[in-house]
Parts: structure tokens; C-alpha cells; sequence
């Protein structure tokens, strides 16, 4: 059986380099960063040049660049220190966030008092920025702005230099889960006022257990794990040395490849939506993700025409490796807060949302695989249906 991986948004398979450098950062530096002795100096330096590639990356001093273990701890640090440390009263959101982002603010209301103001999303899933204005404009509340750059399960982008211009015009502060978007598009920080955001190397084909947040240091925030003076008191522990150096040589490489990745996931893209259009009676297309603009190439969120709550297995028997939204929502038994804004009640009852998401190493071999086993699931289906309608 040939297996087919096309759930990227949730993960990406390690580069064969950030296997290497990873590799011999653990045979050849396995020092403490801390340490004094060369040991542990060599480990730190290792550190430091990757904290300078990044700040590079996006613009910015290597001092706002602060390793973390994944994008999760860093929008945990990101939103419960700006209450905690900075004042922060009240936050705006939207639905759509990642559960990382949405419980943390719930977190804080239940336990700090928080005020929590929502932007619902239109039927195509967009944030209403003249929504954002008016409730900037209706406190005088300290305020923390928190919107996902990319939505991971339908590919929406934000205008993200807008949205940081009008939480500054109104002295807000902004953060942004970047997870989606670090790596695959350029950021350049010292134009977007962005105030915070979050990276997960995983996500770009570098280690899991490798992130960072970026902390403008004007801010001032400060960190919540406690114990040691590591990446500037803001997160302590002992770093993950060979994590780091693979969210580096992942950074590398896609830095390096990225106008040639970028071309070939988004005609990956296009062929996967020319064919599931063409083949699968009925699909539809979630959000914006099937527009070239205002979308992220790597995501295309799809709506099959009836219900089937097990598709993910059955294709999973097909060697095809596809989520049905949010890997962090998976096994639930409802459907994520995504699909519930996007989807009228109808779909949600008759209908069955696929996330496809790609990679440079993605194949239209590969899509033309799903695309056959979709057409005969479709296929067992009708006959099961009519079936039913005739008994």
C-alpha cells in the first residue's frame, strides 16, 4: 500500500538536514548551556546563532527572540503574562483561535476577571476589522488583541500589519499565533507592529519540541516559568540545544527554498481543487481556502455532500493520512469551533469537512490518489443511500 500524508497543517516530516545537524549537535554538543566550561559554551553558541538567524528572519533584536518547547507554550506565555504582568482587563479574540489561545483566555476570565469581547466571523470565516475598531474604541481597558495570522483548519490570512496599526492607533497590545505562517511567508516585524507572536518548528519539517515567541521588548513582559536565568529570565529550564539547532536548519532551508516551495504548494493546491471539483460530485470548499488570495497555500478545507463521521479511518485503511479539522481537536466528539462559525446548521448535519494540507513534497500522484479514494467512499455511500430510501 502506498501511504499518502496530506495532513501537513498538523505536522511536517523532519528535513533529512535538521536530521543531520540534529544528530551531530548530540554527538558533538551535549554540554549545558549554562555551564561556564567550553562544554557548555560550545551548546550556547549553538543557541545564540540560531536566536540571531531568526531575529534576522523577522527584523527584529535577538533579545525578543525566546526559545520555547512549541507554539502552545509560547501564546500560554504570551497571553497569561500580559495579564498577569502587563495590567492587561480585557481581551478581543475571535472563535476561531487555536484551543491553546481560546483556553488560555478563558483561563484567564474565570481566574482573573478578565473581560473577553469576540469578533464573530463572517460565513466565509474573515474578522470584521470595522467590528475590531468599535470595541477598541468602547473601553479604556488595558487591551490584548489575540488573532491567528492563518486559521489553521480553512487557510483564512488576517491582514496582519492592519490589525497591528489599529491596535496601536488605540494603544492595544497585539499578538498573533503565527504557527501556520512563521517560516512559510516573509514577516518582517519591524514594519508590522505586532507586539507578539508564536513559532512551532514542527511545522516547517524542524523538530517537535522546538518553538519560540517573539517578545518585542518594549513590552515588558515577563516569564511565568520560574527557576533559572535562561532566554533572558523569561522561560527558564535547560534549553533543548538539538531542538533549537533543528528549528534553525528548518528555517534554513525553507528561507532559503521558499519561492520555490511556495510555487509548488500552490499548484499542488489549485490541482488538488480542479480535481476534487471536477471528480467528487457535490464537494464545496470551506472558508477562503479554495482563493488564491487571502488564503494560506498549504490549507484547503473541504465539504463533502453527506454525512460520514468515520471518513478519516476509512481513508487512514487506504494508507491516506487526512484530518477532519484541528489535530489538537481530533477525538472530540463535536465539531470543532471552526466548522461550527463557517457552516450553516444544515451542513453541519448533512455534510462532512475534510482538512487537505500540503507540503513541497507533496505529489499530484499523491492527490491523485485521495481524489480516487474519496470517489469510491462517495460511491459505497450513494449505493447505501439509496438503499435506505427504498426500503
Amino acid at each position: 500500500m502506498n501511504k499518502v500524508y496530506l495532513d501537513n497543517a498538523a505536522t511536517t516530516p523532519l528535513a533529512e538536514e535538521v536530521i543531520d545537524a540534529m544528530v551531530g549537535t548530540m554527538k558533538m554538543n551535549f554540554g549545558n548551556p549554562s555551564s561556564t566550561h567550553s562544554f557548555g559554551q560550545e551548546a550556547k553558541i549553538l543557541i545564540e546563532n540560531v536566536r540571531r538567524q531568526v531575529a534576522d528572519y523577522l527584523h527584529v533584536t535577538p533579545a525578543e527572540i525566546i526559545f520555547t518547547s512549541c507554539g502552545t507554550e509560547s501564546n500560554n506565555m504570551i497571553i497569561k503574562s500580559s495579564v498577569e504582568h502587563l495590567g492587561v482587563e480585557r481581551i478581543i479574540s475571535s472563535p476561531l483561535e487555536h484551543k491553546c489561545v481560546s483556553e488560555s483566555i478563558l483561563d484567564m476570565k474565570s481566574r482573573k476577571g478578565v473581560e473577553v469581547n469576540y469578533i464573530r466571523p463572517n460565513e466565509k470565516g474573515d474578522i470584521d476589522l470595522v467590528k475590531l475598531e468599535e470595541l477598541l474604541k468602547a473601553s479604556d481597558k488595558k487591551t490584548l488583541v489575540s488573532l491567528m495570522h492563518a486559521n489553521n483548519e480553512i487557510g483564512n490570512i488576517i491582514n496582519l500589519k492592519q490589525v497591528a496599526q489599529l491596535c496601536k492607533e488605540h494603544h492595544a497590545l497585539f499578538h498573533s499565533d503565527t504557527v501556520q505562517t512563521m517560516a512559510h511567508m516573509n514577516l518582517d516585524f519591524s514594519d508590522i507592529p505586532v507586539d507578539f507572536a508564536s513559532c512551532s518548528a514542527h511545522k516547517f519539517h524542524g523538530p517537535k519540541g522546538a518553538g519560540f515567541a517573539f517578545i518585542r521588548k518594549s513590552t515588558g513582559l515577563k516569564g511565568i516559568i520560574t527557576g533559572g536565568p535562561q532566554e533572558r529570565s523569561l522561560r527558564a529550564g535547560t534549553e533543548n540545544v538539538c531542538g533549537i539547532v533543528g528549528l534553525g536548519k528548518a528555517l534554513e532551508l525553507s528561507l532559503n527554498h521558499m519561492e520555490e516551495y511556495t510555487n509548488h504548494m500552490q499548484n499542488i493546491k489549485e490541482y488538488a481543487i480542479e480535481r476534487l471539483s471536477a471528480e467528487v460530485e457535490g464537494i464545496k470548499f470551506n472558508g477562503r481556502s479554495a482563493e488564491k488570495e487571502n488564503s494560506l497555500y498549504t490549507v484547503l478545507s473541504a465539504l463533502l455532500p453527506y454525512k460520514n463521521p468515520l471518513i478519516g479511518l476509512q481513508l487512514d485503511m487506504k494508507g491516506i493520512a487526512i484530518s477532519q479539522g484541528s489535530a489538537c481537536s481530533s477525538g472530540a466528539s463535536k465539531p470543532s469551533m471552526v466548522m461550527m462559525m463557517v457552516l450553516s446548521e444544515d451542513e453541519m448535519d448533512h455534510c462532512t469537512p475534510l482538512r487537505i494540507s500540503f507540503s513541497h513534497m507533496t505529489t499530484k500522484a499523491e492527490i491523485d490518489i485521495l481524489v480516487n479514494a474519496l470517489k469510491e467512499i462517495s460511491s459505497d455511500y450513494t449505493i447505501e443511500k439509496t438503499n435506505v430510501e427504498h426500503r
